[in-house]
C-alpha cells in the first residue's frame, strides 16, 4: 500500500484487519498510513494530491488553489467536483463545490486531476466568495488578482494579456462568467493602457501609469534599508596620499573591477593600457573597458556627484554607464536594457520596470545618511535591477565609490581572491538570507582597502601580492585566508561592523 492513501469499498476490510493489527495508521476519516511516526500533516501535505484523488477522483482544482497552485494558509484547497462536501484532514481542508466538469480548455494535473485553465481560473476567482466558518474565501481578493496578472504582464507582455482575454471570452460562456469576463477585460486593458479602469493593487497601479516595477527587489531593498538603520559603522577617511598614491588607488580600482567582470589583463598589462595608452592586438574591446572605467574613478570631480532626485540617478547612470562603454558601441552605451538578463538562477528586473524600480529604491536611498550605507545601498540597487545589458557589475562600484569619495570616506577595492565572497555577499540577501552577509563583506574589503599603502604602481604591486590579491580561486588554498590584511596604518581603529 502507499505511504498514505484513501480507503474505498474492495479494500475496506483489509484496511480494518491492518489497523487493528497496528500495521496501519488512520489520519482521518477513510484516510490511512503505513508510517507509524512522522507528523500526520507532513504526511498529508507530502502526499496531498494523491489523497485529492482517492477522495474526489477526476476533480478540476479550481479558484484560489488554480491561481496559487498550493493550499491556502488555512489549508483549503478548493475543488469542482460533481458530488461531496468539506473533508478535513490535517492541516488541510478539501472544499468542493458544484460546478461545470474540467472542458478541453483545462490541463491535466497530477493523479488524474485537472487544472483550471489559465482563463477558467482568473474567471472563477473574480467571482465574489464569503468567509464562512472561518475559512478564507474561496476566491482571491480583487487587489490579489490585478497582482497576478501584473505578474503575467512583467513575465510575458502584453501578448500574453491579450491572449488570455482571448481564451476568456471563449470559456466564460461555458461556465457562465459573463459579468466576470467584462471585469477581465477591464483589468487587462488597464494594465495594457489601452483603456481606463479603478485598479487597486500597488504594482497594477503603477504599470496601468506606465511606470511599473518589481515589488520582489523593493521588498529585499527594504530589508537592507532596515538593517542598515540599525547597523553602526566605523568611519575610515582616506590616508594622506600624494597624486602618484591617488593614481595607483584609481588604477587598481579600474583593474580589479573589471577582472572580476572577466577581463583578464596581468597587472603589467593594464598598466600600459592606462598609462601609456597602448592598447593590445588582443582583447582591444576589453583593454577599452579598463580604460573607461579608469577615466571614471580618476575623476575627482566625476566621482563627488552623487543624484539628489530619482531623475538624477537616471541620468548619472546613463552618462557614466556611456562614458565607461564610449568606444565599445555593441555595448549598447548608456542605454537601458531591452530584453531581460540573468546569472545562473537569478533573473533581474524586466526591462520595463528598471526605471520604475529605480525611482522607487532612490526613495529609500535618500533617507540614509551614513556614506558607507548609501553606497551598500546604491551598489545592491544596481546590482539588483541591472539596467543595462553589461557593464553592471562595474557600474554598481563606481556608484558606490562615489559615495564614499564624496563623504571623504575610503574606496572600497574588490580584489581578484574576494571575488566569490563579494559575489556570495551578494547573493546571500538575493536569496532571502539577510543584509548582515554582504555587509560584513563590504566592511571587510572596506578595511583592507583602508589598510593598503596605496604608493607607486610597482610598491603597491608588492603590497598586494603579500595580500594574495591577484590569486584566482584556482590559485588560493581555501584552507588558509584568501585575502590577507597588510600591516594596519597608524590611528586605524579596526572596528567592523557587528
Amino acid at each position: 500500500m502507499p505511504e498514505v492513501f484513501v480507503s474505498h469499498a474492495p479494500i475496506s476490510a483489509e484496511v480494518s484487519r491492518r489497523v487493528a493489527r497496528g500495521r496501519l495508521r488512520k489520519l482521518a476519516t477513510r484516510l490511512y498510513t503505513r508510517d507509524p511516526d512522522t507528523d500526520a500533516a507532513v504526511l498529508v501535505r507530502r502526499n496531498l494530491w494523491d489523497i485529492v484523488a482517492g477522495y474526489f477522483p477526476g476533480a478540476l482544482l479550481a479558484d484560489r488553489t488554480a491561481l496559487e497552485l498550493e493550499p491556502a494558509r488555512d489549508g483549503s484547497v478548493c475543488l469542482v467536483t460533481q458530488r461531496g462536501a468539506d473533508i478535513a484532514l490535517p492541516g488541510i481542508v478539501l472544499r468542493p463545490r458544484r460546478g461545470a466538469p474540467p472542458t478541453a480548455e483545462d490541463r491535466p494535473f497530477l493523479a488524474g486531476l485537472f487544472l483550471s485553465s489559465p482563463a477558467r481560473a482568473y474567471l472563477d476567482n473574480l467571482r465574489a466568495s464569503r468567509t464562512r466558518r472561518g475559512r478564507l474565501p474561496r476566491t482571491l481578493h480583487r487587489r490579489d488578482i490585478e497582482a497576478h496578472l501584473e505578474r503575467m504582464f512583467a513575465a510575458a507582455g502584453e501578448t500574453a494579456g491579450n491572449r488570455l482575454r482571448q481564451d476568456a471570452r471563449r470559456v466564460a460562456p461555458a461556465i457562465d462568467r459573463m459579468a466576470q469576463l467584462a471585469e477581465l477585460d477591464a483589468i487587462v486593458g488597464a494594465l495594457a493602457g489601452t483603456r481606463e479602469a479603478r485598479l487597486s493593487a500597488p504594482t497594477a497601479r503603477a504599470r496601468a501609469a506606465g511606470q511599473p516595477y518589481d515589488p520582489a527587489r523593493l521588498t529585499l531593498l527594504g530589508e537592507l534599508h532596515a538593517e542598515l538603520l540599525r547597523t553602526p559603522c566605523p568611519s575610515r577617511p582616506p590616508q594622506r596620499r600624494d597624486g602618484i598614491g591617488t593614481a595607483t588607488l584609481a588604477f587598481f580600482e579600474a583593474y580589479f573591477s573589471n577582472y572580476i567582470e572577466g577581463t583578464e589583463f596581468t597587472p603589467e598589462e593594464a598598466e600600459a593600457i592606462v598609462f601609456a595608452g597602448r592598447i593590445p592586438d588582443r582583447l582591444p574591446a576589453d583593454a577599452h573597458d579598463v580604460l573607461g572605467v579608469w577615466r571614471i574613478v580618476s575623476d575627482a570631480a566625476e566621482m563627488r556627484r552623487l543624484p539628489a532626485t530619482a531623475a538624477e540617478l537616471i541620468e548619472v547612470l546613463r552618462e557614466r554607464h556611456a562614458g565607461m562603454f564610449e568606444r565599445r558601441p555593441d555595448g549598447a552605451p548608456g542605454q537601458f536594457k531591452t530584453a531581460p538578463n540573468r546569472v545562473g538562477a537569478i533573473e533581474f528586473v524586466q526591462p520595463d520596470a528598471v526605471v520604475g524600480t529605480l525611482e522607487r529604491g532612490f526613495d529609500l536611498y535618500e533617507t540614509l545618511d551614513a556614506p558607507f550605507h548609501r553606497a551598500a545601498f546604491i551598489h545592491f540597487l544596481i546590482s539588483e535591477v541591472h539596467p543595462f545589458a553589461d557593464g553592471n557589475g562595474r557600474i554598481a562600484r563606481i556608484m558606490m565609490n562615489a559615495e564614499l569619495v564624496d563623504g571623504d570616506q575610503e574606496r572600497i577595492v574588490i580584489p581578484t581572491v574576494y571575488r566569490d565572497n563579494y559575489i556570495a555577499g551578494q547573493r546571500a540577501l538575493t536569496a532571502g538570507h539577510g543584509a548582515v552577509p554582504m555587509l560584513r563583506m563590504l566592511d571587510f574589503a572596506w578595511d583592507w582597502t583602508a589598510s593598503v599603502p596605496w604608493r607607486d604602481v610597482e610598491t603597491t604591486k608588492a603590497t598586494l601580492r603579500a595580500c594574495r590579491a591577484f590569486d584566482t580561486a584556482d590559485d588560493a588554498n581555501p584552507r588558509e585566508t584568501r585575502l590577507t590584511m597588510p600591516p594596519r596604518p597608524a590611528g586605524s581603529s579596526g572596528a567592523h561592523i557587528p
